[in-house]
């Protein structure tokens, strides 16, 4: 893959950087993920107490995707060339922190706007705060997208070239989104959160709202701590004004951009396009049980309904705190699997076959939930539609444990596709910004696929979550027989006298 052949551009000569600096612009990756564990376990169910149904509730999560198609890429590819005083990194990684303190702060109180702008507590559509909350969402992710991809080509840039201190980075990073999981999860599964902050239950805004506020409020103060951190501590050598413009010499930023996006393409050796597929097939499997891991606990683990009486409300809401709980656990697995994941990886052959191990659990835990959902349909039956209760020990554990499985292959789709990108671009000498950036178009294609089809393929089938979860088993299981089969591994470096190493051909 030659994105680009200047070692001036990648920002990867001499040797690797002190551990605590990637350990440091690691854990931006906690604030990043405290933020994206409270949308992934609370803002579907409180998008639809704005009047969203959950079909169009999807749509919503387009934002995601599509900002990621375009941001990522141009942010990575300008980040290549960034001549600030500050580096090359830095200036984006603070922009996008500030981007998604604005951002949260409008979707945390967009009731209380809308309901100041007009809108009327009595209906069940509230029109003003929906605008509010998905302009809010839709500055979320591209703030989040302009954040994520300069710190992993910073920790790319901190690793100099070095294969295996590049799989060690993304392991950490992988790590501190772990972290940012177990108090996200932690912070939405406590109902009372909000009591430290009362301001934030209002006329309009209840106490699940309140919850939300509140989460998000200390979301701020903690993104912006742990970035003010990295970006003080961990200093950078800014490119002069001719090295960042000679490769964009007698042409507009613009046409450089999407010049070297497509030669990118054009150029690309195998072992590339095949990681490019894996992780396609790999995210689209995920997609699904990341946009309604908590919904299917509500409605069919718990049997709820957000729409229902009060009985059945209060059941959805007990299954999306036991959903959030089980995020939790998830995420201390995720915790411990990554810092584990360069060994297990030279145990079993090497890291193509560690993907398509975890790959297959991750087939055989999606699967599973059809399992669970019968079971609990089966105990339901079995009280009657007249008596309203949580599911039994049993039943929620069954769910619980099957979180913390997931947490084995979530360490590795952190981690291992990455790692992989920042490799392959280092051989060949390429920009590490734009690399990431082109390793996300993989991510973010099926996650708009998802977005768009799998609400109405839910409501196709009776409006649940399991078609799109089976959809995600099967292909699940063909990503994991890519990789183990398709996807070469890494060939060994060889150190040079220098201190330095040099990768292998592919």
């Amino acid at each position: 893959m030659e994105l680009d052949s200047s070692a001036m551009e990648t920002g990867q000569t001499g040797n690797p950087r002190p551990l605590w600096n990637i350990v440091v612009v690691s854990a931006i990756a906690a604030g990043i993920q405290f933020g994206w564990a409270l949308q992934l376990s609370l803002l579907t169910p409180y998008v639809q107490t704005l009047g969203v149904s959950h079909v169009w509730a999807a749509f919503i999560w387009l934002c995601g995707p599509i900002s990621g198609l375009l941001v990522q890429p141009i942010v990575g590819y300008s980040s290549d060339r960034c001549t600030s005083r500050l580096g090359r990194r830095r200036p984006y990684i603070a922009a996008g922190a500030c981007s998604v303190a604005f951002a949260v702060f409008f979707i945390g109180f967009a009731k209380d706007i809308g309901h100041r702008a007009g809108d009327s507590l009595h209906k069940p559509t509230k029109p003003r705060a929906v605008a509010i909350f998905v302009t809010g969402f839709w500055i979320l992710d591209v703030a989040n997208n302009m954040l994520q991809g300069p710190c992993r080509a910073f920790l790319a840039d901190l690793s100099a070239n070095d294969h295996k201190r590049m799989r060690i980075a993304n392991g950490w990073f992988s790590f501190f989104m772990a972290i940012g999981n177990v108090l996200g999860y932690a912070a939405g599964s406590y109902s009372n959160l909000y009591k430290f902050l009362p301001f934030t239950e209002t006329t309009a805004c209840n106490s699940y709202c309140a919850n939300l506020k509140t989460c998000f409020l200390i979301d701020i103060v903690f993104l912006m701590s742990v970035t003010i951190a990295a970006i003080t501590t961990v200093k950078e050598t800014p490119l002069t004004g001719k090295e960042g413009l000679d490769r964009d010499e007698g042409k507009s930023s613009g046409g450089a951009f999407i010049g070297e996006l497509v030669t990118a393409f054009k150029t690309l050796k195998r072992p590339m396009w095949i990681l490019l597929l894996v992780t396609c097939l790999n995210w689209t499997a995920w997609f699904p049980f990341l946009l309604y891991d908590t919904d299917w606990m509500g409605v069919e683990v718990y049997g709820g309904d957000v729409k229902g009486n009060d009985n059945e409300q209060k059941l959805y809401d007990q299954g999306v705190r036991a959903g959030a709980l089980g995020l939790m656990i998830n995420s201390i697995v995720l915790a411990i699997t990554s810092l584990g994941l360069e060994p297990v990886s030279r145990l079993i052959g090497g890291v193509k076959n560690l993907w398509g191990v975890v790959n297959f659990i991750l087939a055989a835990c999606l699967a599973g939930t059809a399992g669970i959902t019968k079971v609990a349909e089966a105990w339901r039956d079995k009280q009657g539609p007249q008596i309203l209760s949580p599911p039994p020990t049993n039943i929620k554990c069954y769910a619980l444990a099957l979180f913390g499985l997931l947490g084995i292959p979530l360490a590795v789709t952190f981690s291992i596709p990455f790692a992989l990108a920042s490799i392959y671009c280092s051989d060949v000498g390429g920009g590490q910004g734009l690399s990431q950036g082109v390793l996300n178009l993989s991510i973010v294609v099926p996650q708009m696929l998802i977005s768009v089809v799998s609400g109405h393929m839910d409501a196709a089938f009776g409006g649940g979550n399991l078609p799109a979860f089976v959809l995600g088993s099967v292909v699940a299981a063909i990503s994991a027989l890519l990789a183990i089969f398709a996807l070469p591994n890494p060939k060994k470096q060889v150190p040079l006298n220098s201190g330095t190493a040099m990768a292998g051909a592919h």
